[in-house]
């Protein structure tokens, strides 16, 4: 049986946590989507836009290790840890490397848990029209206990609790499930929603800024539906290390440009180089100002498995 890779169902945003029996709440990990294929005990990892990441991630290749059933389609998210915390930056290490010599290192360097918290297919069965209740207790059965690479996604019958207790551990939110709901593929409606502590999004670098001839700061845009490049902010902190900023630094050289990409002037600071924007990264902020600007940017990761034209506006409704 050949499995096709399917776009996952995805939540939609609230500010208000449902209550009752009927929903469950789980901690949104700040990882990669990633749903695994298994057929004929071959495994297939393809993100949640559709790219295969089956060779980034060698230790899930064994479904034997982690999992009974014969087939099998789960959807969860990849996580990698610091400091005892998911970390963003730690798991774009592991995704965003492509040689097989640096990707057999990164497995016991940056060492990676798969968070499942559904399935699609078991034993050659389609089981998404079946509610979530179900499905969990189908998810329970199948992940074998005495391993720790993949883990069944906890769930907690009080939202709100979950929520304070993630945000007293500062982790990235919360996602309220109906019990009752099946899965909808390619689809987001409201038997998925998520609440975030942080606001976050990609957005694509259209100007640089140097220190010392390095890149020190990123100017930061977002697509309007005309295709407009609309100027967001500009960011110099967060979790880029030294030799990532060294590496950004080569990378946009031969992106440079002498007209504007945005759709308007930003503000300049110091003297900036254009870019062709090509290149992503995800960005935390506290809240928009009053000029449609993020407050206190901080640069989570560059982000590689995601186009351009995918940072939208969009992401901010």
């Amino acid at each position: 049986m050949e499995l096709q890779p399917i776009i996952p169902f995805e939540p939609v945003k609230t500010e208000q946590i449902p209550v009752g029996p009927e929903w469950i709440a789980q901690v949104k990990w700040d990882g990669i989507r990633m749903l695994a294929y298994c057929s004929n005990e071959q495994v297939r990892l393809v993100n949640r836009r559709l790219h295969d990441r089956t060779l980034q991630y060698p230790e899930l290749l064994q479904p034997w290790v982690y999992c009974s059933a014969s087939s099998f389609i789960l959807d969860g998210e990849l996580v990698a840890f610091d400091g005892g915390k998911p970390s963003f930056h730690e798991i774009m290490k592991r995704d965003s490397l492509r040689r097989q010599q640096a990707i057999t290192q990164a497995v016991s360097r940056v060492p990676v848990v798969y968070m499942v918290f559904d399935v699609l297919l078991t034993d050659d069965r389609w089981v998404t029209e079946l509610p979530l209740s179900q499905r969990q207790a189908l998810l329970q059965d199948m992940i074998k206990p005495d391993q720790q690479l993949v883990q069944p996604v906890q769930s907690f019958p009080d939202g709100d609790a979950l929520f304070r207790a993630v945000s007293e551990q500062q982790l990235e939110g919360v996602v309220l499930k109906r019990l009752d709901g099946a899965y909808l593929i390619n689809g987001k409606d409201k038997r998925w929603m998520k609440r975030k502590i942080s606001r976050d999004l990609y957005a694509v670098i259209g100007g640089v800024t140097f220190r010392d001839k390095v890149v020190n700061s990123l100017l930061l845009g977002l697509y309007t539906p005309k295709g407009q490049l609309m100027y967001i902010g500009h960011a110099g902190t967060g979790q880029l290390t030294i030799q990532d900023w060294s590496s950004l630094t080569e990378r946009v050289k031969p992106l440079a440009l002498s007209t504007i990409p945005f759709n308007a002037k930003p503000p300049l600071l110091r003297e900036t180089i254009w870019v062709k924007p090509q290149l992503v990264v995800k960005v935390d902020f506290l809240e928009w100002t009053p000029g449609g600007t993020m407050r206190h940017p901080s640069i989570e990761s560059i982000v590689e498995h995601m186009a351009p034209a995918e940072c939208t506006i969009e992401q901010i409704k």
